[in-house]
């Protein structure tokens, strides 16, 4: 008579997954930042990080049709992912856009990409921090980092909207108020993601 086997249910790292798409998200936004700041190679960069993001994205989802358990929700780990991946979507639209126009980046941009590019390690912290549960509050604070790098990237964008009035080359003001609100919508993506955290986090306690 042949022996029963026994077979522990899967348990990919879940958290692991969202991790590792956040950290190819943050070298994204960095590539960014550089970008933005006159570094016109990295655009290559961008690009580059937003398809290994979304094959981190597909590791996950896939992660999440075997996991027998989930640390999270898997309704939370789902949007977590996706906003990131809409965080890192905007960004490489911004630079195909620049590139469409003929717009270098410029000063108000390298400010912008370098909140976006800190709010998200922030949620790193915060995926760090859900993966022990005594950890909660570490969690929800790096959260309101997040959020915190969104409004100061939304007052760098209201300062650089107010410039443009000064500026009498309707092309260029068209082109950088178009450059300067798909950064915003980035930056909102963030701040859903940071919402995110929060709404995981009252779920777990």
């Amino acid at each position: 008579m042949m022996p029963h086997r026994w077979f522990l249910p899967h348990t990919p790292d879940l958290l692991g997954l969202l991790r590792a798409q956040a950290k190819t998200t943050t070298e994204g936004l960095d590539a960014l930042t550089e970008w933005a700041n006159g570094d016109e190679e990295l655009a290559d960069r961008v690009r580059a990080c937003e398809h290994e993001a979304d094959t981190r994205k597909g590791e996950l989802r896939d992660a999440l049709t075997e996991a027998f358990t989930t640390p999270l929700e898997p309704e939370d780990l789902f949007e977590l992912s996706r906003e990131l991946d809409d965080v890192l979507n905007s960004a490489k639209n911004t630079v195909r856009e620049a590139e469409v126009m003929s717009t270098k980046p410029d000063a108000p941009m390298g400010h912008m990409a370098a909140e976006l590019a800190q709010g998200v390690r922030n949620l790193e912290i915060a995926f760090d921090a859900l993966s022990e549960h005594d950890r909660q509050s570490a969690a929800t604070g790096a959260a309101d980092a997040a959020i915190k790098n969104q409004r100061h990237l939304e007052h760098i964008y209201r300062k650089a909207m107010s410039a443009l009035v000064d500026v009498r080359d309707i092309g260029e003001v068209t082109a950088r108020r178009e450059l300067y609100r798909r950064l915003v919508r980035a930056s909102d993506h963030l701040a859903h993601a940071a919402e995110r955290v929060w709404y995981a986090v009252l779920k777990m306690g």
